[in-house]
């Protein structure tokens, strides 16, 4: 559901969100401007399609009962247009699975005339989804996926999936591989995932939002697209966000982890997965060689946002929607039941830390007066 609190069923992972989310605040009454009401501000946001279904969700319920007087806007145009579209300036805040580099970093500051600001807001499995429901818990590695994308593997029984399926009646149906056709973070993430696991494809295709793909493949727009390719083709199958596959009530495949374990794509996964992620300083991280009980291709989201040039009722509204997004159990709740991990509480306190740092060369929010008023005497010393 895309105007509304999502109606799916929660997961039975959710108490794990307990001990997962970060802050633990109570509803809007934590946020950055107290949550009572008074913000007004109009905020655009566009990018990634991967975190769409929970950034409705949180909009609806953060525009109709914590803030009404901000409407925020999120336009789900793919990760690599968000990033152009925040660098051209022509959005509040921008989104995408991929972190901006130092080329893009240097560009906005040079563009905005102050440093851009950058962190992660949710973490997700990148799940292998399957038109045939008998398939459902196929295992696949990050070989087989290789093959299947560079077209080596054409058909379901073929020998190397048989291998990791011995228990399975494999139908000899043609695979009908479905990819990104737009600028995608999704697709960063899972080209990352098969860069890092498979040297073959690291020679020949490497890792981007955009990929030459090999021939015969179906392209989808959005991670809605890559759904309808799915399940449109006998045989379909493709990378989409966990939340689009359970929209879809798509079969989705087990994939074997770091430690050979094949790993199904649940909410506790995800949260093992983000568990052995290291995040530097920068938020410029990546999610790899997953062992344990973690799903091995996840990804991060990460907004972006400026150090100047806001409105300042805009900036308080930033602050605030990200602030209550981060630490109100309901918004975080929201996040678990499509799928999506949290970020843990010590992550939690850098990111709204990194978060309050919007506008701060303007003279910082509201909700951060006090400390942009001892950087300020800082500064003068």
């Amino acid at each position: 559901m895309r105007n509304g609190r999502s109606k799916l069923a929660v997961l039975a992972a959710i108490p794990l969100l307990a001990t997962a989310c970060g802050g633990g605040g109570d509803a809007a009454g934590d946020g950055a401007d107290g949550g009572g009401g008074d913000l007004s501000a109009q905020l655009t946001g566009a990018g990634a399609s991967f975190p769409d279904p929970l950034f409705q969700d949180w909009i609806y319920e953060y525009s109709n009962g914590v803030q009404p007087g901000v409407s925020v806007n999120y336009q789900s145009v793919g990760s690599g247009a968000g990033v152009e579209q925040f660098l051209e300036q022509t959005v509040d805040f921008g989104s995408s699975e991929e972190f901006l580099g130092e080329e893009d970093l240097a560009a906005a500051a040079e563009a905005r005339g102050c440093e851009a600001v950058q962190f992660p807001v949710v973490f997700g499995a990148v799940v292998i989804a399957l038109s045939n429901p008998d398939l459902d818990g196929l295992v696949l590695d990050a070989e087989t996926l290789a093959g299947i994308y560079s077209t080596e593997i054409t058909t379901f029984d073929d020998p190397a999936i048989a291998e990791l399926n011995p228990d399975m009646d494999l139908p000899d149906d043609e695979i009908i591989p479905v990819h990104r056709a737009d600028s995608s973070g999704t697709t960063y993430v899972f080209s990352h995932y098969l860069t890092t696991e498979v040297e073959s494809w690291a020679d020949e295709y490497g890792e981007g939002k955009e990929l030459d793909w090999a021939d015969g493949l179906v392209g989808g727009q959005q991670n809605d697209g890559v759904a309808q390719g799915i399940t449109q083709n006998p045989g379909g199958l493709g990378y989409v966000n966990q939340s689009f596959a359970q929209e879809a009530d798509l079969a989705v495949a087990h994939i074997v982890n770091e430690d050979g374990t094949p790993i199904e794509p649940t909410l506790e996964s995800t949260i093992a997965a983000t568990g052995e992620a290291e995040i530097p300083d920068n938020f410029q991280f990546s999610i790899d060689n997953i062992g344990g009980e973690g799903y091995p291709i996840a990804g991060s989201n990460w907004i972006f946002t400026y150090t100047c040039g806001y409105d300042q009722a805009n900036a308080d509204a930033i602050i605030d929607f990200w602030t209550w997004a981060l630490t109100d159990q309901g918004a975080q709740d929201l996040a678990g039941e499509l799928g999506y991990a949290p970020l843990n509480a010590e992550l939690t306190d850098r990111v709204i830390a990194e978060l309050e740092k919007t506008n701060a060369e303007n003279g910082g929010g509201e909700a951060d007066a006090d400390a942009g008023a001892d950087e300020d005497a800082e500064a003068t010393e």
